[in-house]
């Protein structure tokens, strides 16, 4: 072993075990891995950012552009109005239906935005079916993910596979290359939800609730002031007890000059300016602030135009793993004062959140509940990067062009799919079309790229080169080949496709995908037979993240509003996978021989 490969090793295991303790955001790792190898040499200084400019890099980002512009047309409303239709059919006909439309679509928009698009609908109807959030939106999660191995551009890995294909081949996968495996696993997966995995979740989850709230979330904690003449003036803390029990609230709390005072011990009198700390129901915290007259305390200095905004809306969103709320507090991200929006609450599965409100520190997946203008507020959410609960409703474009996203949309992949241009070419056109046509401004493109996974992407890519240039790629693969001489190719391929699927469920798809392709082509060199079986080993093994949150994003995003805890994926997940690997290498190798 030489002391470039030593040190592309020690680089990579230190990403890796970054990547999974989450302390620090995958891209940020990423890119300083990069310049670490630049430092060290691994990588040339004048070809470090290259992979910025990679075709899978910009086929990621156009392909975000074209869900956002997707998410404004009126398919998008008439399949919501359809699913809400299930609301009163039985469990599996209600998650077939969810699970079925969403995996489809999410075969052509990023299956980020495809679960974004139906959270709300499937929470709508677990709300009139009167069943708990949990039963659904895990399924839904993995009908989203699922949906991506059917195209080339459902999911980043396949596109970076594709890609990886054609530097060392000259020719990419095609649109639908995917398809004969992919469609007939992403099909099985989807009947396997809807029959049997929701089953396997755990009956805490499945029996969370039957009220008719969107949300069954009891432990949001907000904070809430007594102002001068309030009745609550002068009284002990038995009444203050008994005041908020009448308005189904739970007294947590009293703050007073910025100290905490113990409940179990105080006998004294709520003051002018003491704070409450109250657990209750959205609509409970929002009545009881009417009935009894108190101040909500806010996130942040106040500020005289957003107080001064007409038409406020109450609103739940869940954090996101790339927004700009996940690791930041109420008052660090200044939402207030920037952005005009109350934090009222805040519920993490149903833990009681510990500490003062306005410094809580948000995580991936907490679900909060916000005021702010009822005009603005969706769109002041999107850019923080937070999924809309509640109240979202689908934006539908207002200038009588509400199909021309589908048509375009449908046109490049057509060109794309009959050779006319390469794949990234004909999205690009697409999403320039429809910035001239209007269907989204510019503002709302940009804003609509994932910017943390195109740093990760052009950060990984250098890497995954150095990887092979370095001798790395066959130390790994030499390694691989001699713990498993007794095995067949076909065994071995099995072996690519559970390490890529086990990486995956601890670290970010894309990366996955980016190290794993190099060392799958590696082994199909030294075995001298096709490369193509590994390639889609690796491109369904990256996608396939079902036993854990962490996995993948739209794991992490149902977490919340879902009640789920970390160990509640693999129950569902781990059947699954098995599954997608029985039926996947078959399919593999009567389409793409060894």
């Amino acid at each position: 072993m030489s002391i470039d490969q030593m040190i592309m090793l020690a680089l990579l295991s230190g990403a890796l075990c970054l990547f999974v303790w989450g302390h620090w955001r995958y891209d940020l790792i990423a890119f300083s891995v990069l310049l670490l190898a630049v430092v060290f040499g691994l990588v040339d200084p004048m070809a470090a950012f290259q992979g910025f400019g990679h075709p899978a890099v910009i086929t990621v980002a156009t392909v975000l552009v074209l869900s956002r512009a997707l998410s404004k047309s009126a398919l998008i409303a008439l399949l919501s109005r359809h699913l809400e239709r299930y609301s009163g059919q039985r469990m599996p006909v209600q998650i077939g239906a969810l699970s079925g439309i969403s995996s489809v679509l999410s075969a052509f928009i990023n299956n980020v935005g495809a679960l974004a698009l139906f959270m709300p609908v499937a929470l709508r109807v677990a709300r009139r079916a009167e069943h708990a959030p949990g039963l659904v939106l895990m399924p839904l999660a993995f009908a989203t993910i699922l949906g991506g191995l059917i195209t080339l551009i459902g999911t980043p890995p396949n596109i970076i596979v594709s890609a990886y294909r054609a530097e060392v081949t000259g020719e990419y996968f095609a649109m639908f290359d995917y398809a004969p495996v992919g469609l007939p696993v992403a099909l099985a997966g989807v009947v396997f939800v809807t029959f049997f995995g929701w089953r396997l979740i755990p009956r805490a989850r499945r029996e969370g609730g039957t009220t008719p709230r969107i949300i069954e979330i009891d432990d949001y904690v907000t904070e809430l002031r007594i102002p001068e003449n309030s009745t609550l003036i002068g009284k002990g803390p038995r009444q203050i007890r008994t005041i908020f029990d009448a308005q189904h609230a739970k007294l947590l709390g009293l703050i007073r000059d910025n100290q905490k005072v113990q409940l179990a011990t105080w006998r004294g009198r709520v003051k002018l300016g003491d704070i409450l700390v109250i657990g209750a129901a959205p609509e409970e915290i929002s009545e009881t602030i009417q009935a009894l007259g108190l101040e909500l305390v806010g996130a942040g200095p106040s500020d005289a135009k957003a107080d001064s905004a007409r038409g406020l809306a109450f609103i739940e969103a869940v954090v996101s793993p790339e927004g700009l709320l996940a690791g930041r507090t109420a008052e660090g991200v200044c939402l207030r004062s920037r952005y005009g929006l109350d934090l009222l609450a805040v519920s993490r599965q149903g833990r009681r959140i510990r500490g003062r409100l306005h410094t809580v520190r948000f995580r991936a997946g907490d679900v909060l509940l916000i005021q702010g203008p009822e005009s603005e507020i969706t769109e002041i959410l999107a850019l923080l990067g937070c999924l809309p609960l509640l109240d979202r409703g689908l934006i539908i474009s207002s200038t009588g062009n509400a199909w021309v996203p589908v048509v375009l949309f449908a046109s490049a992949i057509a060109a794309a799919s009959i050779g006319v241009v390469t794949p990234p070419i004909a999205l690009s056109i697409a999403a320039v079309a429809m910035l001239f046509l209007k269907v989204i401004s510019l503002r709302e493109a940009y804003d609509s790229i994932n910017w943390p996974v195109i740093v990760l992407l052009g950060s990984m890519i250098p890497i995954g080169g150095a990887l092979e240039t370095t001798g790395t790629t066959g130390l790994i693969t030499g390694t691989m080949l001699g713990l498993g001489t007794a095995l067949s190719p076909v065994l071995i391929l099995v072996l690519v496709m559970v390490i890529t699927m086990t990486l995956s469920d601890i670290v970010n798809n894309a990366a996955t995908a980016v190290i794993m392709a190099p060392i799958a082509l590696d082994l199909a060199e030294r075995l001298e037979i096709n490369a193509d079986p590994f390639l889609m080993a690796v491109a369904i093994g990256a996608s396939c993240a079902f036993l854990t949150p962490i996995g993948h994003q739209n794991n992490m995003l149902v977490m919340g509003p879902g009640g789920y805890r970390f160990g509640d994926y693999w129950r569902m997940g781990l059947p699954l996978e098995l599954l997608i690997i029985a039926l996947s290498i078959p399919l593999i190798l009567i389409v793409w021989p060894l």
